[in-house]
């Protein structure tokens, strides 16, 4: 007979692990029947010492507290990046100015800026399609701290290019020693929507979008 309920207990045990092992989590229940199976099975010359039944006993509450923890943080961080996103909303409509170095040609121009660190001794700008075309070298601005570059949408021949491409802006900035002294560039541009597909709120300004971390200035 106790050969029985050993095995019974044993396969019950068993079941039990699977499913544990299935759905990669281990419910209230299923330790409990667990830790039966396990007292039902030890050896009666050597049974389980009360200090490692405590310590199992220990282990599985810590672990249900973390399990329990782990489900409010993803609860807390979803009901955080809801509300990143309708604060983000807040946005829309508005004239944001953006560390970044993208913008989308509207209304044939793009506006951007660069910060240097220092006055420079030469500055040259560089605008390049998405293809990483340079269509448009120039001088820039050499005065120390923020600068402003509104391109026209103008190859160096002259010729205009259609809206609603992505150009980027590249500034070389160096002072007389020839060491660089450029910051960071910046887009200007109207926010026309919110984007939260990575979790993050990114704001719209054409078709390019900017982080809100990003954004410097707003102008209503």
């Amino acid at each position: 007979m106790s050969v029985a309920a050993t095995t019974a207990t044993t396969t019950t045990a068993a079941t039990v692990a699977s499913t544990a092992s299935t759905t990669a989590s281990l419910t209230s229940n299923e330790f409990m029947t667990l830790l039966i199976t396990e007292l039902q099975n030890q050896n009666p010359l050597e049974p389980t010492s009360t200090t490692d039944f405590v310590n199992q006993l220990t282990s599985y509450a810590n672990y249900e507290q973390q399990q329990t923890l782990n489900a409010n943080l993803t609860t807390l961080t979803t009901s955080l990046n809801s509300l990143l996103t309708l604060n983000s909303s807040n946005y829309i409509g508005q004239t944001v100015t953006a560390k970044a170095d993208t913008g989308t040609l509207q209304d044939g121009q793009i506006a951007f800026g660069y910060s240097l660190d220092s006055a420079a001794s030469s500055v040259t700008l560089t605008v390049k399609d998405s293809s990483g075309n340079a269509v448009w070298s120039g001088s820039g601005t050499t005065t120390s701290g923020t600068n402003s570059f509104t391109w026209d949408g103008k190859t160096t021949d002259g010729t205009q290019l259609s809206d609603g491409g992505q150009y980027t802006l590249e500034v070389s900035a160096t002072d007389s020693t020839g060491q660089s002294v450029y910051g960071y560039t910046t887009v200007t541009g109207k926010v026309t929507g919110v984007d939260n597909s990575t979790g993050s709120p990114r704001l719209n300004i054409g078709n390019t979008s900017v982080s809100t971390d990003n954004v410097i200035g707003v102008t209503a």
